[in-house]
């Protein structure tokens, strides 16, 4: 069976959240039906919990990062009302065409958070998202990927993610597949 990760990358829109496209307030913020407590599940195994999202909309002048971080408390806020949290989170806040090396489908976030966070390995580690781009960070850097579609999944990214990754249909199950040591 698999052994436990040493950290669980997750996306947050479309993962965590429900994405809104460019969510630029605290009231849009609302958790996917059983991702508070699939994160939970993560943090009761002693397993860091790290978010890196993809925040275009602060690049293309959407919302400002204090918008950001106000949404941030907010989504963290709701996930320890149901006894969840977040170790730590990560933002690139660039457009895609500014080829920056935050930018999810690049690994600067996640080896940054390696660096920031001890124990971290990247090679054994898991990295959960709605979209391709939230999982090839993990192929690349050696770790495991799983693809949970949400309806803005295009059906290619599912169909990749089903030859060179894992998929799941929720974000409880992913976890589920890691945590479970029998």
């Amino acid at each position: 069976m698999n052994s436990l990760p040493t950290a669980v990358f997750l996306d947050r829109d479309g993962t965590i959240i429900e994405d809104v496209h460019y969510l630029a307030s605290p009231e849009g913020v609302k958790l996917i039906v059983g991702a508070a407590e699939a994160v939970a599940r993560i943090n009761a195994a002693l397993i860091p919990v790290v978010v890196v999202t993809n925040q275009s909309g602060i690049g293309r002048g959407l919302f400002t990062v204090e918008d950001y971080q106000r949404i941030t408390e907010r989504f963290e806020k709701l996930l320890a009302e149901r006894g969840a949290r977040i170790d730590a989170s990560y933002h690139c806040p660039h457009r895609p065409e500014e080829g920056c090396d935050c930018r999810k489908p690049g690994t600067l976030l996640y080896r940054r958070a390696a660096r920031d966070q001890p124990g971290i390995d990247l090679a054994r580690s898991l990295y959960i998202g709605d979209r391709l781009h939230d999982v090839e960070p993990g192929l690349a850097l050696g770790g495991q990927g799983v693809l949970v579609p949400s309806l803005e999944t295009p059906r290619e990214e599912i169909e990749t993610a089903e030859r060179r990754a894992r998929v799941a249909p929720s974000l409880g199950t992913a976890v589920d597949w890691y945590l479970c040591t029998n």
